[in-house]
């Protein structure tokens, strides 16, 4: 059975719908988190018409969810599992592949079971804030009865599972189940009754918490200043990426809990539900000054070595120690702060430490105190197989979680470096004069899943210099190096050349990377991970030709700037080196302004042989494209060379007379 043959299924289109409906509010659920199913009827392979489950598929998210994600099991096989005594987790995931009606990649939820035994159509398990706020304070069952009702079962936490869908299973007479430390459990034959009755339940315990909650004290202070927010971040991030980059994302919405007074004590609350903790880990933080990140973190990685080595020696099959690192800090004055493998995990982290941390506060106001999971719990569940298998593998690109700026991005070769740093991983801040080219480079990287921004930047300007790196560091918390390619084409002879024009060449072929470099650098050092700088320079500098004298100087003047740079970075791990093309004319702009025409008329050929004439010159007798350009960049910016710095690196077909020397 094809996600296509699922889709076509009696149910299966209200069940999307109310699906997506409830992935739109993230206080109902989590990223990947939460399970819809419906019951239905179809075809198996001989042509006998079977009872089936259709059911959200592990690490689906509601809030896209279409067939392809969601699994179909035969119901009647799901129901043979309902008089066991017992099923521990292997022999759960066996019983369920056995089970599976479709032979879709994904597996099957953890609570398949749960849905199967319950008899209602229709099935809805949600996180619901406001509803793990009932549940994780000091009095769960006697709170959920006086703001639910006594027709709604309670349940004390337990891990999902066989032991946990019989329990559900045994209360189906009552209105729902909320479970302690993991949500509320919905049900109607009908699937609009079945997203009411939950909406319903929801809106009680909301307005029961509203109704006894305390005013929170928050510290009114104004924001950190760029200059302390780009230290601690740049502190932060190095410190995370010791075992492999990190990037950071900054929820400036996360100040409501960071700023409070209990702050402290909200963060200890703990992770609210099993959902959350994967994402968030046990070990947040509560980070107030640069000076603190690096004792902070180390504690955090002490504290989640010592869960896994407090309880290991009772699990046989314990797994590997997990990347201690933590996920998620709160910075006063600055907000939420989750580090993630790239963009857009990040993201998602501290999407979930929002919730946790929204839910915990709840719990703070309305009862004074949390009643958090116990060690062996937490333990349980963030070494627990069947949640971690919802992360999935690391991509593994060469330049993953790396942080690059690309000037001069918005078309040619600045183009062709951006989307194939992209492509191999790279997070890229895409400046450029031209901010409706750079937007399309930045559309062009994002279509395909890339991490970009464009950012209007006049290379020339000392403060639009300053905005653009703040940026980045604001935005993926810190930088791994700069590509410096913004330049512009200034011909004449010395003796008829204006001092404007002079002028203008030093200033964006030369000073503009002067400007970039010495911003970046104290980032990089500051970061304390190293970097690599890669300036753009040109055949013109080793080989300058007649009537381009302003552009040469300049050129050679960025090359020996990129020099001084390796030799004054170098002990910090910041290298540099020069990628210098000659004659690229594939989407480059630098040919539009009668720069072809001049320089066909100085080589006695027509405009439209000048890319021919070029390639001739050359060694080897080939045109060289913005892609040989990029992929030399790629080179100088990746592990690869990591013991080059202060090299020029040619890319120009075989130009003799630029030979660096």
């Amino acid at each position: 059975m094809s996600a296509s043959d699922i889709a076509r299924l009696d149910g299966v289109a209200a069940l999307l719908a109310r699906s997506r409906a409830i992935g739109a509010d993230e206080r109902l659920v989590v990223h990947g988190g939460g399970n819809t199913s419906c019951k239905t009827t179809g075809v198996d392979h001989r042509g006998t018409t079977r009872s089936l489950l259709v059911i959200k598929a592990s690490g689906a998210d509601l809030r896209t969810l279409d067939a392809q994600g969601v699994v179909a099991l035969f119901l009647d096989d799901l129901l043979a599992a309902r008089g066991r005594a017992a099923m521990d987790d292997e022999s759960m995931v066996e019983f369920l592949a056995h089970s599976r009606a479709d032979l879709g990649p994904r597996r099957p939820s953890i609570e398949t079971l749960l849905h199967a035994f319950l008899p209602s159509r229709h099935i809805d398990h949600v996180h619901a804030d406001a509803i793990c706020a009932l549940t994780n304070g000091p009095r769960p069952e006697e709170t959920v009865r006086e703001a639910l009702g006594g027709d709604v079962a309670y349940l004390p936490y337990e891990r999902p599972g066989f032991g946990l869908a019989s329990a559900v299973a045994d209360r189906a007479g009552s209105e729902a189940v909320v479970l302690g430390h993991h949500g509320l459990v919905t049900w109607d034959d009908d699937s609009e009754a079945a997203y009411r009755r939950m909406r319903d339940l929801v809106g009680r315990a909301e307005r029961y918490l509203a109704s006894h909650a305390k005013s929170a004290p928050i510290a009114s202070r104004p924001a950190l200043s760029a200059a302390k927010a780009d230290a601690l971040l740049l502190k932060l991030r190095g410190r995370l990426s010791l075992g492999g980059r990190r990037i950071l994302h900054v929820d400036g919405d996360g100040r409501a809990i960071a700023d409070r007074a209990d702050a402290d004590a909200v963060n200890a609350a703990g992770p609210a539900t099993a959902d959350h903790l994967l994402r968030t880990r046990v070990n947040p933080l509560l980070i107030r000054s640069a000076d603190e990140v690096g004792s902070a973190v180390d504690d955090a990685e002490r504290r989640s070595r010592e869960l896994w080595e407090g309880h290991r020696h009772s699990d046989p099959a314990a797994p590997p120690l997990r990347d201690t690192r933590p996920a998620v800090f709160l910075v006063p004055r600055l907000g939420t702060v989750a580090s993630g493998a790239d963009d857009k995990d990040a993201r998602v982290i501290a999407e979930v430490a929002a919730r946790t941390h929204a839910v915990a506060a709840q719990v703070r106001d309305a009862f004074g105190e949390a009643a958090p999971l116990s060690p062996r719990e937490l333990y349980d569940l963030e070494y627990w197989p069947l949640e971690l298998a919802k992360l999935g593998a690391a991509r593994g690109r060469e330049l993953d979680a790396r942080v690059y700026i690309v000037t001069g991005a918005a078309s040619g070769i600045g183009r062709d470096i951006a989307l194939l740093l992209a492509e191999r991983g790279a997070h890229l801040a895409l400046a450029d004069r031209d901010a409706a080219g750079a937007s399309v480079t930045e559309e062009l990287i994002r279509s395909t899943g890339g991490a970009a921004f464009a950012l209007h930047t006049d290379v020339t300007s000392e403060f639009e210099i300053d905005a653009l790196v703040h940026a980045t560091i604001a935005r993926w918390g810190g930088i791994d190096g700069i590509v410096s390619n913004a330049g512009v084409a200034v011909t004449g002879r010395i003796d008829s050349l204006s001092l404007d024009d002079w002028a203008r060449s030093l200033s964006v072929n030369a000073t503009s990377h002067f400007l970039l470099a010495r911003r970046v650098l104290p980032a990089l050092v500051a970061q304390g991970i190293g970097g690599s700088l890669v300036f753009v320079a040109s055949k013109n500098a080793f080989s300058p030709g007649d009537s381009f004298g302003a552009y040469s100087v300049a050129k050679a003047a960025e090359v020996q700037l990129a020099r001084i740079v390796a030799i004054e970075g170098g002990r910090s791990g910041v290298r540099a080196n020069v990628v210098s093309p000659d004659a690229v004319f594939g989407g480059s702009r630098l040919w539009d302004t009668g720069l072809r025409e001049e320089r066909a008329a100085a080589h006695g050929v027509a405009p439209d042989q000048l890319e021919t004439f070029y390639a001739g010159r050359s060694l080897l007798g080939i045109p060289v494209r913005g892609a040989d350009v990029a992929e030399a960049v790629a080179f100088c910016l990746s592990d690869r060379s990591s013991r080059t710095t202060g090299c020029v690196i040619t890319v120009d077909g075989g130009v003799a007379a630029a030979f660096p020397r």
